[in-house]
C-alpha cells in the first residue's frame, strides 16, 4: 500500500463526519462515497496497486469516523466492490479510476432518488388531518412528512428536541419553512403527549435482519409509548440501510459519544466521580414497529431477511470476511 497524504476534502469530510457537521445516515453515506470520488479523481498513483491503496486507505479512515452508521460502510462496499471488478478485467489505472467515480456518482444520484421514492410511498399511508411524531433528523421521515403535506394532506408535527445535541430542531426548521405546523417538546415529553398522537414516523442509521430498528438514542422509548397507546410507528430507510453482518448474527455496534454533549469540562472537574455515559443510538426491538418504509416499498419488519437476502444473496462467515474488506457487495 503505497504511503499517501489524503486531499484536504476528503480529510475535511472525515472530519465533519466524526464531528457531526454531516448527519443523517443518507448524508453519511452521500459524503463517504464524494470522498471516494475525491480520491478517485485526484490519486497521484501511477500504477494500480498504488491506486488501491489510496482508495483504501481512504474507506479506512471513514470507517473509523462513526461506527453505527451502517449506510457509510455499504456506500463504500458499493464503490470498492465495482472497483474491485474493474480491476478482474483489466490493468489500465485510467479506466480503474473511472469505474471507481462513475460508480461513487451512481450511488450518490441512486440515494437521493430514493429518498424521493420513499416520499412518495410513505405519504400514502397519512391521512388527512393526522398528528405525527418524529424524532431527530432523518431526510427519510421528513419526505414521508413533506410529499403527504405537498399533496394536500392537512397535519400537523411533533418534533422532539432530541437531546444531547438537538437535531430535532432542525427537522422542525426545515418543516415550518414548508409551512408545516410543529409543536416542538423535550423528549420525555413523548409518552406525555403520545395521545394526541395518529402515528410515529422516524429514520434509521441501521435496520438489522430481524427487523429491529438502530436509531437517535430515545427512539425505543417513543416507540414502546406509541405501542402503548396502539398508536402506529412507521420507520423510513433507505436499503443501503440494512445490515448484512446481522444475517449471521453480528450486532451493530452502537457508538458512545464524548462526555462534552452532556457536561462541560470544568463542571466535570467538580464532579471528579462522576461516570458519564452518552450512547447515540439504542435498538427499538421489531415487535414495537408496524412497518418499514423504502424506496423498494413497504415490508412489514420482518421482512428485513428478505430485503437483505435481495441484495446480498446468501452469505456465510467466510464471505463475511471478505465483505468486510470490500470484496462483496450488492450485485447490479
Amino acid at each position: 500500500m503505497s504511503s499517501v497524504t489524503l486531499p484536504f476534502e476528503v480529510r475535511q469530510i472525515a472530519k465533519d463526519i466524526k464531528e457531526m457537521r454531516i448527519r443523517g445516515a443518507g448524508e453519511l453515506a452521500r459524503s463517504g462515497v464524494r470522498a471516494l470520488m475525491v480520491m478517485c479523481e485526484k490519486s497521484s498513483a501511477t500504477n494500480v496497486d498504488d491506486f488501491l491503496g489510496d482508495i483504501r486507505t481512504v474507506s479506512k479512515t471513514l470507517l473509523e469516523t462513526r461506527p453505527t452508521a451502517v449506510s457509510l460502510p455499504n456506500g463504500i462496499r458499493y464503490v470498492m466492490h465495482r472497483v474491485n471488478i474493474a480491476k478482474q478485467k483489466t490493468e489500465d489505472l485510467e479506466q480503474i479510476r473511472l469505474a471507481g467515480a462513475k460508480a461513487a456518482e451512481e450511488f450518490i444520484a441512486s440515494s437521493k432518488t430514493a429518498i424521493e421514492r420513499i416520499g412518495q410511498i410513505g405519504a400514502r399511508r397519512i391521512k388527512d388531518g393526522d398528528v405525527l411524531m418524529t424524532h431527530c433528523n432523518s431526510s427519510a421521515a421528513i419526505a414521508v412528512i413533506k410529499t403527504a403535506w405537498e399533496t394536500g394532506k392537512r397535519i400537523h408535527v411533533y418534533a422532539t428536541e432530541t437531546r444531547p445535541r438537538f437535531q430535532g430542531r432542525i427537522t422542525a426548521g426545515i418543516l415550518l419553512k414548508l409551512g408545516i405546523p410543529v409543536t416542538m417538546i423535550v423528549d420525555d415529553a413523548a409518552r406525555y403527549f403520545m395521545n394526541d398522537i395518529d402515528k410515529v414516523v422516524v429514520g434509521a442509521d441501521a435496520i438489522t435482519a430481524n427487523g429491529a430498528i438502530v436509531n437517535k438514542i430515545g427512539t425505543s422509548m417513543i416507540a414502546l409509548a406509541a405501542k402503548e397507546s396502539s398508536v402506529r410507528t412507521f420507520v423510513a430507510a433507505e436499503t443501503f440501510k440494512f445490515s448484512p453482518e446481522t444475517m449471521i448474527g453480528e450486532a451493530v455496534a452502537i457508538e458512545e459519544r464524548g462526555t462534552d454533549e452532556l457536561i462541560s469540562d470544568s463542571e466535570l472537574r467538580e464532579l471528579p466521580k462522576l461516570e458519564i455515559k452518552n450512547p447515540s443510538f439504542d435498538v427499538t426491538p421489531p415487535e414495537y414497529v408496524d412497518l418499514i418504509i423504502t424506496e423498494k416499498g413497504i415490508i412489514p419488519p420482518q421482512g428485513a431477511i428478505l430485503v437483505l437476502q435481495e441484495i446480498m444473496g446468501a452469505i456465510t462467515p467466510e464471505e463475511l470476511e471478505e465483505y468486510k474488506t470490500f470484496t462483496l457487495a450488492e450485485e447490479d
